[in-house]
């Protein structure tokens, strides 16, 4: 089974790299990185802010030829060169099959690839608008949340490798749920995903493999041990305690 899967684990070239002190060799999630073994169906990166797991999805992403903002293989534009040299560093391990399907999202540069599928379309083309892949309404005319619902549910295809950085960051808690739902008909339809991600709604998915980001690294650590969970867990259970402790009253 895991040797089947699209993407079976990356690894840091080490060797290459002049100084770990330096950004991004000195984030927590690349550090200490030897080789990081990924699930055949859903990898979770989760950690603290500016802990380096989205910094650490993107060069992944880069590694496997998608652009640097997001978007499928296909798409080469730039707004911004701000991704880090991280990519040059990370070696993957593929499987022995092909996806024919992939993305990756990046929640917080999405509006660019939504005006880049709208640039595309406003050219002249022989085929059917690139829209129409993702639901065939602008992608800036709907919410946020929305949007990402719609390239969820209408432009992943099934039987591809998809790499998601905070796709929750739009989401309401419902609209959550139904990202998990359409994750598992994905996975059933031989996909493999690498989500970085501080959701615990997501990260609860049956038998997903889950990677804590700390000062030390990244470490494999089960769901009910992830921060993400005690908080939330802590915060539901007893509102009024942890409020009283948080604001002093």
């Amino acid at each position: 089974m895991i040797s089947t899967q699209y993407v079976r684990n990356i690894s840091l070239k080490r060797e290459g790299i002049e100084s770990f002190e330096t950004y991004p060799f000195s984030l927590s999630a690349v550090r200490s990185l030897s080789t990081l073994e990924l699930h055949p169906k859903i990898t979770f990166l989760v950690g603290e802010n500016g802990s380096g797991k989205s910094t650490l999805l993107e060069a992944i992403a880069v590694s496997l030829g998608f652009n640097a903002e997001g978007g499928t293989k296909n798409f080469r534009f730039g707004t911004r060169a701000s991704h880090s040299q991280l990519n040059e560093f990370i070696r993957v391990a593929k499987g022995t099959r092909q996806p024919t399907d992939g993305f990756f999202l990046r929640a917080e540069s999405f509006f660019n690839v939504a005006t880049e599928i709208e640039n595309l379309d406003a050219a002249p083309a022989y085929g059917p608008p690139i829209i129409n892949s993702y639901g065939g309404h602008s992608l800036h005319e709907q919410s946020h949340g929305e949007s990402f619902l719609a390239l969820m549910m209408n432009r992943f295809g099934g039987k591809g490798l998809y790499i998601l950085d905070e796709p929750e960051a739009a989401l309401s808690p419902q609209r959550q749920l139904a990202v998990l739902t359409r994750m598992h008909d994905l996975i059933n339809d031989d996909s493999q995903f690498i989500i970085a991600t501080h959701s615990p709604i997501l990260m609860a998915y049956p038998d997903a493999w889950i990677y804590a980001c700390s000062p030390s690294g990244l470490t494999r650590t089960e769901y009910r041990d992830t921060e993400h969970y005690q908080i939330t867990h802590d915060f539901i259970m007893h509102p009024e305690r942890m409020l009283k402790v948080l604001l002093n009253i």
